[in-house]
């Protein structure tokens, strides 16, 4: 059966277990080498086709404070008004909707150039004790939003007013075809901008405030690169196709790390290899549910890949009782 994945297609999963498994497996890689190699030609050329909306620069913004938090919101409001004002002088309707919408809200950072960073702060940071920071996957930039903040007002809903939800689109996601979502490329550009975000939020809510990552499918490669020198308590990976790790203790962080995957998530029939391929690596290795990873693994109930903060389900209640610290009660 053929899965979609965050990059091109994969089908199957390598034989194990009987004496046709080496074959299967050495097919089941030439498919994939064939699939990266047509990807690699088919998105630059998809993507050389797109016209970039025009928008300002990033506004310039005071170190983050809770003394300096209403200026920062002011300023990228006013930022992202302009981004709207000119993504309508250019005819694009739909990134003048999603900007005007943006510069109602709590924005952290925003730049609206290409496909766009967001970090939209859900809640009262300053007073927070409790801050969970989530992080995407493939094919989320300002055009598709929406589909990510649903997941971080899910969550907001379920916290007390004693608790943030920041939503950090603070990098350029790969898209869901193309050769990127499958090595950690984008993943180690992406790492320090998250560690620098996470510090961010420190400033702003104090030290003492209990701050946890939930990181959906490349999201978590994403975590997992910056791990070492994440100032954080908890990292949960979920549908997550490998961190590039071969273990959590690999990750070299203090944060307790946590994975689930839903019953339906496509995600687990992905091979969870590693290989070499002209200089680069493609697949993320060791499964992060497995034993042999060393995580906390904790149930996410019969969910597919895009369910884990559906109101109601055990991931979501799970995620809850993580970003509250109260870990003993988290369901496996």
């Amino acid at each position: 059966m053929v899965r979609e994945h965050e990059g091109c297609a994969v089908s199957g999963r390598a034989g194990r277990g009987d004496g046709g498994a080496a074959a299967r497996g050495s097919r089941w890689w030439r498919g994939v080498l064939a699939l990266l190699v047509a990807c690699a030609v088919v998105v630059p050329l998809v993507g050389a086709a797109r016209a970039r909306v025009p928008a300002p620069g990033p506004a310039v913004l005071a170190e983050p404070s809770a003394a300096t938090l209403g200026a920062i919101y002011a300023a990228n409001r006013a930022n992202a008004l302009e981004a709207a004002r000119m993504a309508d002088a250019y005819g694009d309707r739909r990134r003048a909707g999603a900007d005007r919408a943006l510069a109602g809200r709590q924005l952290l950072y925003f730049d609206g150039r290409g496909p766009g960073l967001v970090t939209e702060v859900l809640g009262d940071l300053a007073h927070a004790d409790r801050v969970a920071v989530l992080v995407p996957g493939s094919d989320t930039g300002i055009d598709t939003y929406g589909r990510f903040r649903a997941t971080a007002l899910a969550l907001h809903e379920r916290l007390g007013t004693r608790a943030a939800v920041v939503a950090w689109l603070g990098y350029e996601t790969p898209a869901t075809v193309g050769t990127a979502v499958a090595t950690t490329d984008r993943a180690e550009d992406a790492a320090p901008g998250l560690r620098e975000a996470v510090d961010d939020l420190r400033a702003v809510a104090g030290p003492r405030a209990r701050v946890s990552l939930l990181c959906h499918s490349y999201g978590s490669v994403v975590c997992a690169e910056a791990a070492d020198g994440l100032d954080a308590d908890d990292i949960a990976l979920l549908g997550s196709p490998g961190t590039g790790a071969d273990t959590a203790a690999a990750l070299h962080t203090r944060a307790r790390i946590w994975a689930a995957r839903g019953a339906g998530d496509w995600i687990g029939n992905v091979p969870h290899v590693s290989v070499d391929l002209l200089g680069t690596t493609v697949g993320f290795g060791t499964d992060p549910v497995s034993p042999a990873f060393g995580a906390r693994v904790f149930a996410a109930g019969d969910g597919g890949h895009s369910d884990y903060f559906a109101p109601g389900s055990p991931a979501l209640a799970n995620l809850t009782r993580i970003v509250l610290g109260q870990t003993s009660a988290v369901t496996s």
